[in-house]
């Protein structure tokens, strides 16, 4: 009789923790601008591309989009943004960064943020972020549809290069996500490479004006960034990699 009892409590014991190991969840933050961003839906079709990242994983992956747009690394820690997120990293959780879009724009006092401040902030950020055992990836930003004579031209004014010396410098995890979307724009070219954008006539409920956006992606674009950024996170053989679909 104690045999029975002592193996069905360990039966019992046995399923409890496969049902508790199944629930637990991995925790995936992100962190940054309108290129990442959720939009609210009259910004439609404008999408970020953190958008579709987070349809990508396997259901035990809970994706924690906190980007937002006209963000820095300035703001994003003045409003208090950062720390609603630092507050809730855990072990095990990963933490993906991308600034700098809204970083370069000096004459914005509220947002810019020159290169040695953004880095101090950069730094920051993953400092914290192991503190709490999370795993911080940073992520350069990306390309803008400049093109000037059908060459692709660099407008973020060397706050890429300063996301990946910050990453260098730290050891942390790098997506160039900058020379990955100038490597599709360029390949695409300069009139195909519109279908990413926000590119509408005349007449969408959203944009009844029509709009011309070479910053800001449509749900194509969002997600073929989406895919460039899982192409970094197996270049670089994250554990992250295994809970994709």
């Amino acid at each position: 009789m104690y045999k029975k009892t002592r193996t069905l409590l360990l039966i019992c014991s046995l399923i409890f923790c496969a049902f508790t190991f199944k629930d637990e969840k991995i925790t995936v933050w992100m962190m940054g601008d309108s290129t990442m961003a959720i939009k609210d839906p009259n910004k439609y079709p404008e999408t970020g591309w953190g958008v579709p990242f987070a349809t990508l994983f396997k259901s035990n992956v809970k994706v924690e989009n906190r980007a937002k747009n006209g963000r820095s690394t300035r703001s994003f820690i003045n409003e208090g943004r950062w720390q609603e997120i630092y507050d809730q990293l855990k072990t095990g959780d990963y933490l993906f960064i991308q600034f700098g879009h809204n970083d370069e724009k000096l004459d914005k006092p509220k947002v810019g943020t020159d290169i040695r401040t953004f880095k101090a902030n950069l730094c920051m950020f993953i400092a914290k972020a192991r503190e709490k055992g999370a795993k911080p990836i940073l992520l350069s930003a990306i390309a803008r549809r400049h093109f000037e004579q059908g060459v692709l031209v660099d407008t973020h004014k060397g706050y890429p290069a300063a996301t990946h010396a910050v990453a260098d410098s730290l050891k942390v995890p790098f997506i160039d996500l900058t020379e990955k979307t100038n490597d599709l724009l360029t390949g695409l070219g300069e009139q195909k490479s519109v279908t990413l954008f926000l590119h509408l006539k005349p007449g969408h409920k959203n944009y009844p004006e029509g709009v011309i956006d070479n910053t800001h992606l449509n749900r194509a674009g969002a997600m073929a960034v989406a895919k460039l950024a899982v192409e970094g996170m197996k270049e670089l053989r994250l554990d992250l990699v295994k809970e994709l679909k």
